[in-house]
């Protein structure tokens, strides 16, 4: 379900009436949260959260024009969608994600690397997304993000 949006506020009014309410909520906790630095945009039909160029001048390493992308949420076809690229960077921080999981959510935690799967849009634990939305500061995000990088291009 990709949606092409030119603003957040585009991106929710697009969507379903049984989607718009749950990733209003879930922006919202996002951006309560989000430690400062980080910004909020469209991109890949998706509300995105990224370091601009101004804090990372090197960029996304795939395309070094993009700046380095940190989350996103989507209405995907099947599910409600939370990316977040510092959670596979981090085993500290997924371990932390997981435990808490099991104490919000009251569903089994659907996950791939970086991407949390929310089938049910009225059992997403949206302030659990809000605490982990500020567990990296744009600083950190980037230590982990260039430690990532190097390691892969051993």
């Amino acid at each position: 379900m990709m949606v092409h949006a030119a603003s957040p506020e585009e991106y929710i009014e697009s969507l379903p009436e049984d989607r718009k309410e749950i990733i209003k909520e879930i922006r919202n906790a996002v951006k309560d949260n989000l430690p400062e630095g980080f910004e909020e945009t469209t991109e890949h039909g998706m509300i995105t959260y990224y370091v601009p160029h101004s804090i990372y001048p090197s960029g996304y390493h795939v395309n070094p024009k993009d700046p380095l992308p940190f989350m996103a949420i989507a209405s995907q076809k099947n599910h409600i969608a939370v990316y977040h690229m510092g959670i596979y960077m981090d085993d500290e921080l997924l371990r932390w994600f997981m435990k808490e999981y099991d104490k919000a959510a009251t569903t089994k935690l659907d996950m791939g690397k970086s991407c949390i799967r929310f089938k049910n849009p009225k059992k997403v634990p949206v302030d659990l997304i809000g605490m982990l939305s500020a567990k990296l500061t744009p600083k950190k995000y980037i230590e982990l993000y260039e430690a990532s990088v190097k390691s892969v291009k051993r």
